[in-house]
């Protein structure tokens, strides 16, 4: 029997197969077991002591499971019953050891995946094993959910024998067995997510050289700390939430009647409001359910379209300029929806408003970050690209013509800044036309010149990337990378030291910064603002034409190599 199931993964997926021969060991799996017992027994013994006792307290006894009268925040007075043991409220209890188990469960699943998950790509990229894993006749689709399914075996062992007591300590505490598995699902789309961001982070990391398990693994666990702790904001920061599987235990607890209390109890009160484009998600479970899901699901999407672009051919880039600007409109959907929600009641208006914008602008610097990344092509195809466009410019007797501007917008090897600039327009539409349907009082100009500033900073910094990438010497991405990060957080840095704050003058130089709003905020004049934008596009302008220059050089040295290639 075992032996057909294991013939039939082979032939279902090769590489789950030589995935779990070699994990699937008597001693891998004895000690996987013996972790998660003995893990399950120290949070049972953990919890069991934290009951009264007679030697709990020398005078009057009060727990948080006794079920008296309420001495301090969570803690009861305790009564004995007849036959003198202390009255527990013992659903508290069971919900305690529940809630501690799905968080060790969360982050266990999460990181320790994520570094497995990494590590063992880092270990196949040392072995050399990894070009001949690309050589074979097995599907990218095969090979990578080969290694997402099997790299975390183990881990998945050491959950698998927890569920029996999860569940029960669930059931115990009074939620329904439908919630928990729906929690589980949620648990399983968030592990998809993230190992499938390990697997790209792994792939396209080698510059980390044996840091990045723990570099990848230190992300998720500060990510999911933060969103763990961080409540419902009702802004596009919310967006954290919704890619943590915490937000559906703290909604799980909320649903419990009774007076049940814990560290997170505030969170659970919370999620209720969550709204998207004011639509209310937190209050009902199916609506929060189905659009994590969604959004997880899309964002595991784009990064599979990434996976299967790059990992049989790394010098691809890792989107097509078409696939981006698709990605744009889905992120701003997103990440608009979350901007438009019920105003707290202790912000004003115009500075809710203005508060959304900057949180916006943010997530779209991070979001072109990624974009630059994703589709900036290297040395060697921007010079064949270079080649071909001379090539066919001699031919047609002109550079310019309309097949350059369509290269240059759907090109797979043409220069990024054309679609960085399209996609900054893509992002722009939907905030232009949120600006304008806001009130008469609020900042409408202030806001439509940030959102110039930010197209003109992210074109720069595109065009920068692409320069640097260009440059004939080895390791190009880590020198783009220093670029990028020196231009990003410099100028902030030198501010701070000169004590340049956004209300002192001289502010106006924050217009030349990766956060140029921060000035505009302070009623910055006109003029200036409009010099700063004028002055970003003369950059723009000088940075593009060294660009060119550049190509036209290149194509013209290649063009000559062919042709000397040709007559020998």
């Amino acid at each position: 029997m075992k032996l057909n199931l294991i013939e039939r993964i082979g032939d279902l997926n090769p590489q789950l197969l030589r995935e779990l021969k070699g994990r699937l060991k008597t001693r891998n799996i004895a000690i996987a077991a013996g972790i998660s017992l003995l893990g399950q027994l120290l949070l049972l013994m953990s919890f069991y002591g934290q009951l009264p006792t007679e030697k709990s307290y020398p005078g009057t006894i009060a727990n948080r499971y006794c079920t008296g009268k309420e001495q301090y925040y969570q803690v009861y007075e305790c009564f004995q019953d007849f036959a003198g043991n202390f009255v527990i409220k013992w659903q508290v209890w069971w919900l305690d050891v529940f809630v501690w188990l799905s968080l060790f469960a969360i982050f266990g699943l999460l990181v320790i995946g994520t570094y497995m998950v990494v590590a063992d790509l880092a270990q196949e990229d040392r072995r050399g094993t990894l070009n001949f894993i690309r050589l074979s006749p097995q599907s990218t689709q095969s090979i990578l959910g080969g290694k997402l399914l099997g790299s975390p075996v183990l881990l998945y062992t050491v959950a698998a024998l927890a569920v029996p007591l999860h569940l029960w300590t669930g059931i115990s505490g009074g939620i329904s067995l439908g919630l928990i598995l729906t929690f589980y699902g949620v648990i399983a789309v968030s592990c998809l997510l993230f190992y499938s961001g390990a697997l790209l982070f792994g792939l396209f990391s080698s510059a980390f050289s044996g840091f990045q398990p723990w570099l990848a693994s230190g992300g998720v666990f500060i990510f999911l700390w933060i969103a763990n702790f961080k409540p419902i904001t009702h802004d596009p920061i919310d967006l954290l939430n919704l890619l943590s599987p915490c937000w559906m235990l703290w909604h799980l607890i909320s649903g419990i009647s009774g007076d049940y209390q814990s560290p997170f109890s505030y969170l659970a009160e919370e999620i209720r409001t969550w709204q998207w484009f004011s639509m209310p998600l937190g209050s009902n479970i199916i609506s929060a359910v189905a659009f994590t899901v969604l959004n997880c699901g899309l964002l595991t999407y784009w990064i599979w379209q990434s996976l299967m672009r790059r990992f049989p051919n790394p010098t691809k880039t890792m989107l097509s300029k078409g696939q981006s600007y698709l990605l744009t409109a889905c992120f701003e959907t997103v990440i608009l929806g979350l901007a438009i929600q019920k105003m707290p009641q202790w912000q004003s208006f115009p500075n809710w408003l203005s508060y959304n914008l900057n949180s916006l602008l943010v997530f779209n610097l991070l979001l072109f970050l990624c974009l630059i990344v994703a589709l900036s092509p290297h040395r060697q195809a921007l010079q064949d690209w270079a080649r071909y466009r001379r090539e066919k410019a001699a031919h047609r007797k002109l550079f310019w013509n309309p097949s350059l501007m369509k290269d240059l917008i759907w090109g797979e090897k043409s220069p990024n800044v054309m679609a960085i600039v399209l996609n900054s327009i893509v992002a722009c539409l939907p905030l232009i036309c949120w600006i304008i349907v806001w009130p008469q009082d609020a900042e409408k100009g202030e806001a439509l010149f940030s959102l110039a500033l930010m197209v003109s900073t992210i074109a720069i910094y595109g065009a920068i990337a692409q320069l640097m990438l260009f440059m004939r010497t080895q390791k190009q991405a880590v020198w783009a990378a220093g670029a990028l990060g020196a231009a990003i957080v410099l100028p902030p840095l030198v501010f701070a030291v000169l004590s340049i704050g956004s209300a002192k003058p001289p502010f106006a130089l924050w217009l030349f910064s990766a956060f140029p709003w921060v000035a505009i905020m302070e009623n910055t004049a006109i003029t200036t603002v409009c010099m700063a934008i004028l002055g970003q596009f003369a950059i723009l302008a000088l940075l593009n034409m060294r660009l060119s220059r550049q190509l036209q050089q290149a194509g013209e040295s290649a063009t000559k190599a062919l042709l000397a290639d040709r007559r020998a």
